[in-house]
């Protein structure tokens, strides 16, 4: 499928669940990835930083499988090859990751996310081919760590006028401060926690996103 398709995909999502199963609630990823896409959401990556390249793989497939069910997009996290290797639809990276300009040599019909903290940060990814630019993490979180620290909600006002490429925002988004994303123009809203770890994973996205839609 063409990037531009792909794309086109990607801005009718939502609700963009980020599934890593060491913050599953002691569930399966799978069972959670069901519970998600049972919720509506149509776009999801796959964060195994630490599994074995065989493991990730062979995960991936289920992944892939499940989404593609339903028509739902699938990104990994930082993997490239594991990305082609499964027919993801795109990739994820981070400041240390692959470089992007690489990345979009190497894949050019995936879908290219990049981790930004800064407006510089954002604008050199955009420049250099990122298919969308996450900003974060936004409040305080527990799932991931960078240099930066929390970089808060008032950098989207700052970050956005500056990209013609969508973007999402990520951590520390629950149900309590949502609006003030919502409220900034994102309307790509990366969760884990607030989602992965609920007692009712299905019902936690729908609730999620029911409040993008009246925030």
């Amino acid at each position: 499928m063409h990037h531009e398709e792909q794309m086109r995909r990607f801005a009718e999502t939502d609700l963009y669940v980020v599934i890593t199963e060491a913050f599953c609630g002691g569930r399966s990823s799978l069972e959670v990835l069901e519970a998600v896409l049972e919720a509506g959401v149509r776009v999801v990556q796959l964060r195994e930083k630490d599994m074995p390249d065989g493991d990730l793989y062979r995960l991936g497939l289920e992944f892939r499988e499940r989404t593609a069910s339903v028509d739902a997009l699938l990104i990994v996290d930082d993997r490239v090859d594991i990305a082609q290797a499964i027919q993801a639809d795109g990739v994820h990276l981070g400041q240390s990751d692959l470089p992007m300009t690489v990345a979009r040599r190497i894949a050019p019909e995936l879908i290219l996310g990049a981790s930004s903290h800064s407006i510089d940060e954002a604008v050199a990814a955009q420049a250099a081919g990122a298919s969308y630019v996450n900003i974060g993490p936004i409040f305080d979180t527990q799932t991931k760590a960078v240099p930066s620290g929390t970089v808060g909600p008032g950098l989207i006002d700052a970050i956005a006028p500056c990209l013609r490429v969508p973007f999402s925002v990520m951590g520390g988004i629950k149900e309590h401060n949502i609006g003030e994303v919502v409220g900034r123009g994102a309307r790509h809203i990366a969760v884990v926690t607030a989602v992965t770890t609920a007692p009712d994973v299905c019902a936690a996205a729908k609730r999620l996103r029911e409040m993008m839609v009246v925030a």
